[in-house]
C-alpha cells in the first residue's frame, strides 16, 4: 500500500526496527510513532479507493470460512497448533517468505501439511494478521465478495500491503481507505460486527483519525462496508492496545462475551461502564436486549492483574466453521473458560491453545488470525425462541434465509427428546421481498424443552444450518406452567437502574430503579477504585419504577452505583463535582 517512490521511508523504518521482525510487538513502538506521520502521507493505492457501488454487508465471524490466513513469522508453536486444528475445517493460507522452510518446521512440529495447508510467497513484518488483513464484505448481502482493506495503524509496509497480495492471490476486487475523503485508520482487533449491520470498538477508532469526526468514520464504515451502527466505547485504561477483542467477542446477534476482573480492577470499572452503556443504549438487531455472559479474565501465576501483569484473555478466540479456539494459560482458570464457552457455543469443537508464550505481546489467538468468508455464503439469520408460557398454539419459526443462487428448499428439525432423532418440518416463503421464510413447531405441554434448528439448501445444490454446528449444535426453549408464576419470575427477570440525575451529582441525587417484579435488593455507592463509599439502600425492591436518593457530597471524581440482586448485578457512572 506504500508508494515506491518514498521507498526511503521503508529504508528508514528497517534501520530504525534493528530487531528481526518476529520481534515486532503488537503495540506501536516509540520509533514507529514517531514516524507514522510521515508513513500517512506518502500512501498509495492497489485496489480501489472509492466505496463499492453497490450496497454491501460485512459478514460476523461466526458464519461459514473458506480460509483461515495466518503470517509465519513468530510464535510458530502456536501457530503450527492453529494450522493443525483449523485444516480440518476449511483451507489454512500462510504467507511467509519461504514455503519450504515453513513446511519443514510444520512437520517438526506434527502437523500434516497435505491437507488443506497453501502458501503465499509475500513478505510481512509481523505476525499480528489480524489487524492489517483485509474483511470480508459482500454486495448485497450475499452476492459478491470484495475484501476490504483500512490504513493498518503501524508504519509497517509489508504487513500493509499483505491484503493486496490474498486479493491478487484470490483475485478478489480489493477495496482500500487510503484516500481523502474515505482515508482511515483502523485495526481489525478492535472491530467486531454482528453480520447485520452493527459494529462494536473502543475509542481508539477516533483516537486513530483524529482529523475525522464521528460521523465522517461512521460514514466511511458505512459507505466501505455497511456499518449502519457504529458503537464506540471507552479505552480501557490497562489495556496498552485499546483492541475490543483484548476483552469482548460476539458470540451471536444478541449475545456478547465479556470479560470479568475483580471488582478492584481498573478495566473492571470500565467494562462495566461500557456494558451499562450498551445495555441503556442499544439494543440487538432484533430489538431485544443483549445478553450478557461474563468470563473470568486470569491473573498471572503470582495473582495480579493489569497494570502488574500481562493481559491474559479469554474474549480472543476464533471461529474456524464449526471449531473455536481459545488462549488458554492455567489450567485452574482454564477449566472455568471452557465450562462457559462449551454452555454458550453448543456443538462446537473447542480447543484451547496454550498462549503464556504470545501474552507478554499483547496479544493471543485472534490477534494473528483472520478469516475470508465463503465464495458462495448461505445467510440463515434467526431470532431464537424464547421459553414460552403457550400450551396451545404451534410456536412460529421465521428466518432470513438467502443465497445467491435462491433458496430451493428450508426446513426445521425438531425434537423434545435428546435420546430421540429430530423431525422435519417444512417451511415456506412468506415474504418474497425479504426472503422470510416460516415454519411452525407443533405445541407443546407445558414442562416440555424444545431443541431445534434451522437447514436450508440452495438451488446450486449447497446445504447450510443454523446453528453452524447443528445437529450437534441447536437452539432451545422451554414450555413453562403458567400455574405456578413464583417459580418462572427467574427466567423472566429484568432490572436495571434507569437514570441517575443530578449527573454530574452535586448534592441530594435521584437514583431511578425498574424491575419487572418485587425483589430484594440492594444499592451501593464506590469510588473508582473498588472501595465501598455508602450502602444507600438494602430491602424491597418494587416492581416498576422507584427512585432512591443519597447526598453526594464526596470529593470530586467518578464514581459507582451498583444494583444487585439476586438475579443480577449491575452498575452505572455517576461523576461528583
Amino acid at each position: 500500500m506504500y508508494n515506491k517512490h518514498y521507498i526511503v521511508i521503508t529504508i528508514i523504518l528497517l534501520l530504525a526496527l534493528t530487531v528481526k521482525s518476529q520481534t515486532l510487538p503488537h503495540h506501536i513502538t516509540s520509533e514507529e510513532a514517531q514516524m507514522m506521520p510521515e508513513y500517512l502521507l506518502n500512501l498509495s493505492s492497489k485496489g480501489y479507493t472509492t466505496p463499492p457501488f453497490s450496497p454491501v454487508r460485512t459478514m460476523a465471524e461466526w458464519e461459514e470460512i473458506q480460509t483461515l490466513l495466518i503470517s509465519w513469522d513468530s510464535y510458530k508453536n502456536i501457530l503450527s497448533q492453529i494450522v493443525n486444528v483449523a485444516q480440518k475445517e476449511c483451507n489454512v493460507l500462510i504467507s511467509c517468505s519461504d514455503s519450504n522452510s515453513v513446511k519443514s518446521e510444520l512437520l517438526s512440529y506434527g502437523v500434516n501439511i497435505s491437507n488443506n495447508v497453501k502458501f503465499l510467497i509475500t513478505p510481512t513484518n509481523s505476525v499480528w494478521c489480524r489487524d492489517y488483513s483485509a474483511n470480508t464484505v459482500y454486495t448485497y448481502d450475499i452476492d459478491s465478495l470484495l475484501l476490504v482493506d483500512w490504513i493498518y495503524n503501524r508504519p509497517r509496509p509489508d504487513d500493509d500491503n499483505n491484503p493486496v497480495a490474498i486479493a491478487a492471490y484470490y483475485n478478489y476486487p480489493l477495496y482500500q481507505t487510503v484516500n481523502s475523503p474515505w482515508k482511515l485508520v483502523n485495526t481489525g482487533g478492535n472491530f467486531m460486527t454482528d453480520g447485520l449491520g452493527t459494529a462494536f470498538a473502543e475509542k481508539l477508532i477516533l483516537d486513530d483519525n483524529s482529523s475525522l469526526t464521528e460521523a465522517e468514520i461512521d460514514n466511511i464504515m458505512d459507505k466501505f462496508m455497511g456499518i449502519s451502527r457504529y458503537i464506540k466505547l471507552d479505552n480501557l485504561p490497562d489495556d496498552g492496545i485499546h483492541h475490543i477483542d483484548m476483552h469482548m467477542k460476539i458470540l451471536d446477534e444478541e449475545t456478547l462475551l465479556v470479560g470479568q476482573f475483580p471488582s478492584y480492577v481498573n478495566d473492571e470499572q470500565q467494562i462495566e461502564a461500557n456494558l451499562l452503556y450498551i445495555l441503556n443504549n442499544f439494543n440487538s438487531v432484533f430489538g431485544t436486549p443483549y445478553k450478557i455472559i461474563r468470563i473470568p479474565m486470569p491473573p498471572s501465576q503470582s495473582g495480579n492483574y493489569p497494570p502488574y501483569s500481562y493481559y491474559r484473555t479469554y474474549t480472543n478466540g476464533v471461529f474456524v466453521n464449526k471449531t473455536y479456539i481459545v488462549p488458554t494459560y492455567y489450567e485452574a482458570y482454564d477449566t472455568i473458560a471452557l465450562r462457559i464457552l462449551s454452555e454458550n457455543l453448543p456443538g462446537y469443537n473447542i480447543v484451547g491453545i496454550n498462549c503464556q508464550q504470545i501474552i507478554s505481546a499483547s496479544g493471543a489467538i485472534h490477534c494473528i488470525t483472520h478469516t475470508i468468508g465463503s465464495d458462495e455464503p448461505l445467510l440463515i439469520v434467526h431470532k431464537r425462541l424464547e421459553d414460552t408460557y403457550n400450551t396451545s398454539s404451534p410456536y412460529e419459526v421465521k428466518a432470513t434465509v438467502k443465497t445467491k443462487s435462491g433458496i430451493s428448499s428450508a426446513s426445521i428439525y425438531y425434537r423434545t427428546d435428546t435420546l430421540q432423532p429430530y423431525q422435519s418440518l417444512p417451511m415456506y416463503l412468506s415474504d418474497v421481498t425479504n426472503n422470510i421464510w416460516t415454519g411452525y413447531i407443533p405445541v407443546q405441554q407445558s414442562g416440555t424443552t424444545v431443541y431445534y434448528y434451522i437447514y436450508a439448501e440452495s438451488n446450486s445444490g449447497k446445504e447450510q444450518t443454523r446453528p453452524i454446528t447443528a445437529p450437534k449444535g441447536c437452539w432451545k426453549f422451554n414450555v413453562i406452567s403458567s400455574t405456578n408464576l413464583e417459580e418462572t419470575e427467574d427466567i423472566i427477570y429484568y432490572s436495571s437502574i434507569s437514570e441517575i440525575f443530578p449527573n454530574p451529582a452535586k448534592a441530594i441525587t435521584c437514583i431511578v430503579i425498574k424491575s419487572s417484579h418485587k425483589t430484594e435488593g440492594t444499592i451501593k455507592l464506590y469510588d473508582i477504585n473498588g472501595k465501598l463509599i455508602q450502602t444507600i439502600y438494602s430491602g424491597n425492591i418494587d416492581k416498576g419504577e422507584s427512585m432512591y436518593f443519597f447526598d453526594a457530597t464526596y470529593n470530586t471524581g467518578v464514581y459507582i452505583i451498583t444494583f444487585e440482586t439476586q438475579y443480577s448485578k449491575v452498575f452505572k457512572k455517576v461523576l461528583i463535582e
